[in-house]
């Protein structure tokens, strides 16, 4: 009996040591499913991981792509602005001029006067959506400069004025403009904030009817000055109002009323408000309501340009001789008519070579060049002439179609003594001659 019991006893106690083997056997089966399942899914994530940056790796080169695709169109979209504006600038040029030559005839019929009002307004319109065309360019790529310096509010908004008075008379609408007594000065771009302004009253002028009143109110708060622009016309659309100092963007044009435009003036008008530390605003109670823009300007403690400017000795009346390099035959025949009229012997020649020897071959004291020529352009025709001549030298007056900063830094370098964007003023033109000395 003993020994029976004995048996029973290691029986049982073989028995729970095997069931405590396999319940470790068990625990380590579970332990390897559940390391495999964990093997499996960090290998999954292995690999969602290297797909998720392979993806990344081609979004990257397709952003790169995108990138440099985008900045290759910005490029040959702004070299395509420019060729255009040069292209629609040339024959802009001998419509100006032609033009300039009916002033001196308007004694002959009283008409006259009217038509050469028509053909000034239209060109000089003209050439105001070119500029805005380029203007648009630099907005979107970020490349409008400023050349500051200490200016008097009354100087900008009299430039202003002057540029918009066409308009405004043409439509017999009534102008008044309120400023404080009190000098004021801006640290600014004056041709930039001219623009600013003149954009301002030409369209306060394009919608408000005939008859109609802009007003123009200058007020000082502390270190800020406060111009109002407004007028009583057509008003803004309250949906359009959010959205009106967007590019491209106009406001409501009816049929009977359309006004001609590229919507890039009043983005213009914010960029270089906001280059200037400024903000402008726009407010209108809805269409047919009026509207009115106001901007806030920083006051700049610098002093103010002299006022005691000595009057300007009388210009020189003497001929001078002119060589005219100009490949566009109307343009160079109508400059040419025009200076001689006013007494100056004038030679023409219609490319680069020709050009070339003839200011080499002959004295002048002002040689006009046209940029872009046959043969040779105008950098070329310049740099070699005042590589070649004896001192003293000719005045070289460029005169171009293109208005980059670029061209008129690489005139410079060329010898160019003036840069003249077409339509060239021609009074600009006659300062530059006359304040010539003959040689």
């Amino acid at each position: 009996m003993p020994s029976e019991h004995n048996l029973h006893a290691l029986h049982s106690r073989e028995v729970k040591l095997l069931r405590e083997t396999i319940n470790q056997l068990l625990v380590m089966a579970k332990m390897q499913v559940q390391e495999k399942d964990k093997s499996d899914a960090f290998g999954l994530l292995i690999m969602q991981l290297r797909e998720a940056n392979q993806n990344l790796v081609l979004a990257t080169f397709g952003a790169q792509d995108m990138q440099a695709s985008a900045e290759a169109t910005t490029v040959r979209q702004t070299e395509f602005l420019a060729m255009l504006a040069h292209e629609l600038r040339n024959p802009l040029q001998p419509l100006a001029m032609a033009n300039d030559l009916l002033a001196k005839k308007v004694d002959l019929d009283p008409q006259l006067v009217d038509v050469h009002g028509v053909i000034g307004r239209q060109v000089a319109h003209m050439a105001r959506l070119i500029d805005d065309l380029l203007d648009a360019s630099r907005v979107s790529s970020g490349k409008i400069t400023l050349q500051l310096a200490p200016i008097l509010l009354s100087d900008i908004i009299a430039s202003a004025v002057e540029v918009g008075q066409a308009s405004i008379s043409q439509r017999q609408q009534v102008l008044s403009v309120s400023m404080p007594k009190d000098a004021l000065v801006i640290e600014g771009d004056l041709v930039r904030l001219t623009q600013v302004f003149a954009n301002l009253l030409i369209n306060a002028s394009k919608f408000t009817h005939e008859f109609g009143h802009i007003d123009i109110v200058v007020r000082r708060h502390d270190d800020l000055v406060e111009i109002a622009v407004s007028d009583d016309g057509a008003g803004i659309a309250l949906d359009i109002q959010p959205f009106i100092f967007d590019l491209f963007t106009q406001g409501f044009r009816s049929l009977e009323r359309a006004q001609g435009g590229l919507g890039i003036g009043l983005s213009l008008v914010r960029i270089v408000t906001q280059l200037h530390g400024g903000t402008v605003d726009v407010f209108s109670a809805g269409v047919g309501f009026g509207s009115q823009f106001v901007l806030q300007l920083p006051l700049s403690s610098l002093a103010p340009p002299s006022q005691d400017m000595q009057a300007a000795p009388a210009a020189c009346a003497l001929p001078r001789r002119i060589l005219l390099i100009e490949d566009n035959a109307d343009a160079a025949e109508m400059l040419a008519l025009l200076l001689t009229q006013d007494g100056h012997h004038v030679d023409v020649r219609n490319d680069g070579p020709s050009g070339l020897r003839a200011a080499l071959d002959a004295p002048y004291d002002v040689i006009v060049c046209d940029i872009g020529l046959p043969g040779m352009d105008g950098f070329q025709v310049i740099s070699s002439a005042r590589a070649a001549l004896p001192a003293p030298l000719p005045c070289f007056v460029a005169a171009s179609g293109y208005s980059q900063l670029g061209q008129f830094d690489r005139a410079g370098e060329a010898g160019f003594d003036h840069y003249l964007v077409k339509p060239i003023n021609i009074d600009t033109l006659s300062k530059i001659i006359t304040a010539t000395v003959p040689r």
